[in-house]
């Protein structure tokens, strides 16, 4: 946004400010809208013999699940997974790579892990 388009923009909007001005610059692309059909029936693992409230926990968010679904127990290859969540193949990637870091994290370093209801 210009310099002429923000002095216009706040001169037209004066009662919202700068403050508005400054999340209209700073926003982001939105997400597209990613396809999610596994919907799972246990929300939370944990280690045996420790109680809940004494773990920390990692939080698997649900698109990151159905990446972990669809490649490892649907043995699906990244590219025909990425079209099932019509989303990118390279998105496939980052997200699959996010949920084994944190599976891998909980397992070795005993933290609890929660999924993230939709």
């Amino acid at each position: 946004m210009s310099k002429r388009k923000r002095r216009n923009w706040t001169k037209q909007n004066k009662k919202w400010g700068s403050l508005f001005l400054i999340k209209l610059t700073s926003m982001t692309r939105p997400r597209l809208p990613r396809c999610l059909r596994f919907n799972p029936s246990v929300y939370y693992f944990k280690p045996q013999g420790i109680p809940l409230r004494e773990l920390e926990e990692i939080t698997l968010l649900p698109d990151e699940l159905e990446a972990l679904k669809l490649y490892e127990i649907d043995e699906l290859e990244q590219i025909e997974a990425s079209k099932k969540m019509k989303i990118s193949q390279p998105t496939f990637a980052r997200l699959l790579g996010s949920a084994n870091k944190k599976v891998a994290q909980a397992v070795i370093k005993g933290k609890a892990i929660r999924i993230e209801k939709r």
